[in-house]
């Protein structure tokens, strides 16, 4: 199952391109042998100042056809990491073949999109900036594998 990251933004070199870059590698290495990833990238940006409708807009090209559309949202469902896995998993045994995260601009993703979501994920009540959004759901998904591999990375 393809794992796409559509995102509001240009990640710049810095510590949290770094993080993601191992994250997402850490995930593709063991994602691999369980039918998860490669991850695709795709970074959307408003350069006319239409906010978070034009925002939505370049999102929604961005992700590709017949995708399971994810919003990170602070006001989504909360998971643990093993619940997490368990729905990547159902997903990718259910046949799914792309599953797309969506992840806001500063001023988070437009009421539309929200709505038209097969899922809104939340990381916690707090609001995350969106660039350690990014960083967060690239561990979360490397976690998710290691929990579906049997390896030892967590440790609840």
């Amino acid at each position: 199952m393809r794992v796409h990251i559509c995102a509001v933004g240009r990640l710049r070199a810095g510590p949290e391109r770094a993080l993601i870059d191992d994250y997402l590698s850490r995930f593709e290495r063991t994602g691999r042998a369980l039918g998860l990833g490669p991850v695709c990238v795709h970074e959307v940006e408003d350069r006319k100042g239409g906010g978070m409708e034009a925002e939505a807009a370049l999102l929604g090209r961005a992700v590709p056809a017949g995708a399971l559309r994810v919003v990170l949202d602070e006001r989504g469902r909360a998971m643990s990491s093993p619940d997490f896995a368990d729905l990547l998993a159902r997903w990718r045994d259910g046949g799914r073949q792309d599953v797309a995260f969506l992840i806001g601009g500063a001023d988070g993703l437009a009421p539309g999109l929200r709505d038209g979501a097969d899922l809104a994920l939340s990381f916690g009540a707090m609001v995350w900036p969106h660039m350690l959004a990014r960083v967060m759901l690239a561990e979360q998904l490397y976690r998710a594998a290691s929990i579906l591999a049997g390896a030892p990375y967590h440790r609840a």
